[in-house]
């Protein structure tokens, strides 16, 4: 998954997206657990880079890393213009490599269940571990099981407006918890036309236990689960599970 023609499109579809509540969330968890001069984050999973930029507009040190190009192409001009600087890796966030030393390591926006296989998550579990501080966090969320067999499954969703419309549907795989998402948009060009765009996602997500015990494998402590930006607990209709891993 690439995000190729979507990039372009991609920060007018997600205007709502809560990018304050993940900004507020790394410094909250930094501060919380004793962090408050942790300088460098590597934002994995990047995508356009509106984290990323919000970091390093708040004095962070910030590295992204993103698998599609196209994305790490608008992320460069968008710290260009907000005149930050924040060095972006096109990577797999399963290899992870050429730097090291980082404070903190955030994935958010449901990156992780990208990773469609078992040895994925935790071979970038153990990568991330490698990359941190002693005592270095890792922040990230992914999908409930909840989420993807209850809401996702066999869902549609839509939007219509005059710039950009879409078709999302959902269905489900062969994997537990899983899903593939098609989604077909329509841009308006400036002759007031529009022109159809498809792109084929999929994702996957596994039980709170077993991110559990992988982060444990990979030399982590885990400091809390929590669920959808609150400080409670997960429950059984969670959408979003949220960890602190501490190495």
């Amino acid at each position: 998954m690439t995000y190729e023609s979507f990039a372009y499109w991609y920060d007018k579809l997600m205007n709502e997206a809560p990018y304050d509540a993940w900004q507020s969330f790394v410094q909250k968890k930094l501060k919380q657990y004793g962090r408050q001069g942790a300088k460098r984050i590597l934002d994995v999973g990047c995508g356009t880079g509106e984290l990323a930029v919000r970091l390093a507009k708040e004095g962070f040190l910030v590295t992204g890393v993103d698998l599609s190009e196209n994305m790490l192409a608008i992320a460069q001009a968008k710290a260009e213009a907000q005149q930050v600087t924040i060095e972006f890796f096109q990577q797999n966030m399963t290899e992870l490599e050429g730097f090291s030393s980082f404070d903190c390591v955030t994935i958010f926006c449901d990156s992780l269940n990208y990773l469609l296989e078992e040895s994925e998550v935790r071979q970038t579990f153990s990568r991330i571990y490698e990359l941190l501080k002693e005592d270095g966090l890792l922040l990230f969320d992914v999908h409930s099981t909840y989420k993807m067999d209850h809401i996702f499954q066999d869902a549609i969703f839509t939007s219509n407006d005059e710039e950009i419309s879409y078709i999302w549907s959902c269905y489900p795989l062969s994997l537990p918890h899983s899903v593939e998402h098609e989604l077909t948009f329509f841009v308006r060009g400036d002759d007031g036309k529009y022109e159809r765009h498809d792109e084929l996602h999929r994702q996957c997500t596994y039980e709170i236990d077993q991110y559990k015990q992988w982060l444990t494998e990979a030399g982590f402590t885990v400091l809390e689960i929590t669920a959808d930006f609150t400080d409670e607990a997960p429950s059984e209709t969670s959408e979003r599970v949220f960890f602190v891993a501490k190495k």
